[in-house]
């Protein structure tokens, strides 16, 4: 069987191959990036691809009529398109709840840095200020405290929850809008809300919704006036989920308390992407995932989801469509 893996760089950046070498029974072809016009010449003959940011599209999967699954190095699934693959037969699976303490470690590690702004007071000493100064303190920003705070989750599947075990563990109220029924939590105080309810009562706001035709956009000058003044947004689950003009505008005027972001709208940014000059912000190149242990969970999943696609049960399936298409492939 011919395995191709077409953008595995970040996945293994930094260590070696995590993926099986060739043998008799199957040929891997690894590549650390492809171009979209390389896409189809280096999947030809293969029956499973792997992909993390590659862009499969219908024509794409006319082009490889040997494709029978896309394993995909990542929760999300945008870039694939489910019902073309689903129409074709053809299996998408994708590793859920890999980095769920990696991703919700680093929430708060944009969330504690806007509050305290630990970098710029580490610099501030390191150039003499504090050697120099009077008192035996000083403060360069407001010092915030989340206790008491409400923190809003938007998204409450298994990172959102971790999220808001957190934030209630640093002594916040807790508000979550779900897309779907899922049960409460076991602790208080908390409450499931609407969108708007959950914009207007939060002083925190974490998204953790896939990109969808619905969330695309969902952060926008309508939503951000519903937010209270000085509100903090966080966003580490797709950078199309928030508007970033719409965010900067409203960091500059000083209704947005402040913006740390993980993802934006396009990666790696433009240069004039105006979320990179706007105040109070803060941004970090999509590292959230990419710990070591989260990375060594993804490889884990990628090669249990081809096992069991090989046994004929697929797991991690996100197009249940392919049950039902015809075997014409």
């Amino acid at each position: 069987m011919k395995i191709v893996v077409l953008d595995g760089y970040t996945l293994r950046a930094g260590m070696e191959s995590p993926w099986p070498a060739s043998d008799d029974a199957d040929e891997w072809m690894c590549y650390d990036r492809t171009s979209a016009g390389d896409v189809a010449e280096r999947s030809v003959g293969a029956e499973i691809l792997v992909v993390n940011k590659v862009v499969m599209d219908a024509a794409l999967m006319d082009a490889l009529p040997s494709l029978r699954c896309i394993a995909v190095t990542a929760a999300g699934t945008n870039v694939i398109d489910l019902k073309a693959a689903g129409q074709r037969g053809i299996v998408v699976c994708n590793t859920p709840a890999y980095g769920t303490d990696a991703v919700a470690q680093h929430v708060f590690a944009l969330l504690l840095e806007l509050c305290r702004h630990t970098a710029m007071h580490d610099a501030s000493v390191r150039r003499g200020d504090w050697a120099r100064c009077e008192d035996f303190c000083y403060a360069l920003t407001p010092q915030v405290e989340l206790t008491g705070k409400t923190f809003g989750v938007f998204g409450f599947g298994n990172l959102g929850r971790r999220v808001g075990e957190i934030a209630h563990a640093f002594g916040m109220k807790v508000l979550a809008c779900a897309h779907r029924p899922v049960p409460a939590p076991g602790y208080e105080p908390f409450a499931f809300v609407s969108r708007e309810e959950l914009f207007r009562r939060s002083d925190v706001i974490s998204l953790h919704c896939p990109l969808t035709e619905e969330t695309r956009g969902l952060v926008c000058r309508d939503t951000l006036a519903l937010m209270k003044p000085g509100t903090l947004l966080i966003n580490t689950s797709r950078g199309p989920v928030v508007r970033g003009v719409d965010v900067a505008d409203a960091l500059r005027e000083g209704r947005l308390g402040g913006f740390g972001a993980d993802v934006l709208e396009r990666e790696p940014p433009a240069a004039d992407d105006p979320l990179l000059s706007a105040p109070r912000s803060l941004i970090t190149p999509h590292i959230a995932w990419m710990t070591d242990g989260a990375r060594r969970n993804i490889v884990s999943i990628t090669l249990e989801n081809i096992r069991r696609f090989r046994e004929g049960k697929p797991q991690n399936v996100v197009n249940g469509e392919w049950l039902s298409a015809p075997l014409t492939r």
